[in-house]
């Protein structure tokens, strides 16, 4: 009874506190609240935000277990399974393809985006809906931005990562008029949200099928046209595939996975990434793969994993000649 009110007596206190500044102890508290702030974002909100008891104060073990360095190479080994799984999978997603036609067409005619492609990348992602989040995607931010250490490249990034996405969670509630208590966004356990799974810091992608409405990333129309127009303006994918040009996928996606054994660090399509890493490039030099690279490049500004992308594009190529 004594504990109820103390905590009472503290979210009285928090909600009806006033601030007007962004000195937290926490730094990097300090530089989220200097970002929202510029954006438009109240001293008040953004305080009351990361002073709340049941957003910062709580840590999601599960996402911060799955981050850790041991876990991606099993994580990828998950991934290729998932990826000849989802092969059984194509009758499905033609089924999906014919129940969503209207808005497939509409996307198609107004961003230049295939159709298989969003719709591999949905099923990918949330089995076309039917996987339901577990977690909350503020706490699995916060969570890094709190534990993590920077001394890494990677560990710099998910820091960088993990307070950009905290921004923008913030401003997207903020614009909603939602309180900070209330602001929960159901995501994976990296955080991401909804059937098409963005990234809070791609938010600024999501569009309703309806113009003038909300736009709800649990909502299939909603999820077909943002996955569509991020691919559009993100990836700068304008022009559908001709599907005749694509080799066999089957073969390509067997293959790669061979490359990729056989080297520590492989990428399908680069031969380093941002931070100056070294990759053996399995498509460089074969003039016969240049026209699927153009897409495979495109796909992984949805997600950088060269699994990923053959992955999505073996579905897609599979969909299309069902």
């Amino acid at each position: 009874m004594q504990f109820k009110i103390i905590i009472l007596i503290f979210l009285t206190t928090t909600l009806s506190a006033k601030y007007t500044n962004c000195d937290f102890k926490n730094e990097h508290y300090t530089d989220i609240c200097k970002k929202v702030v510029k954006s438009g974002v109240s001293y008040d909100y953004v305080n009351r935000f990361l002073l709340s008891h049941f957003k910062t104060k709580r840590f999601d073990e599960v996402s911060w277990k799955y981050l850790q360095p041991r876990h991606i190479k099993t994580h990828k080994k998950n991934e290729k399974k998932a990826n000849n799984s989802l092969v059984s999978s194509i009758p499905k997603i033609v089924k999906h393809l014919k129940k969503y036609k209207e808005v497939y067409d509409y996307t198609e005619k107004k961003y230049g985006v295939n159709r298989e492609v969003v719709a591999s990348i949905l099923m990918k992602e949330t089995s076309l809906g039917k996987l339901k989040p577990k977690h909350d995607a503020f706490i699995v931010f916060n969570t890094i931005v709190k534990r993590i250490n920077p001394k890494t490249n990677r560990q710099k990034w998910l820091l960088k990562m993990g307070k950009s996405n905290m921004a923008s969670i913030i401003k997207h509630c903020y614009k909603k008029d939602v309180e900070p208590e209330e602001c929960n966004l159901p995501s994976s356990y990296a955080g991401a949200v909804g059937i098409p799974q963005f990234m809070p810091e791609n938010f600024k992608y999501a569009k309703s099928y309806c113009e003038g409405e909300i736009c709800d990333l649990t909502k299939m129309e909603d999820a077909i046209v943002s996955a569509s127009y991020f691919l559009h303006k993100r990836a700068k994918y304008k022009k559908l595939i001709d599907w005749d040009k694509i080799p066999n996928m089957e073969k390509i996606e067997a293959d790669w996975y061979e490359f990729e054994y056989n080297n520590q660090y492989a990428s399908f399509s680069y031969k380093k990434n941002r931070n100056g890493r070294v990759y053996k490039c399995y498509v460089c030099g074969k003039k016969d793969l240049q026209y699927l690279d153009i897409y495979i490049k495109k796909v992984l500004k949805y997600n950088n994993s060269s699994n990923y992308a053959v992955g999505v594009m073996r579905l897609a190529y599979d969909t299309h000649y069902f």
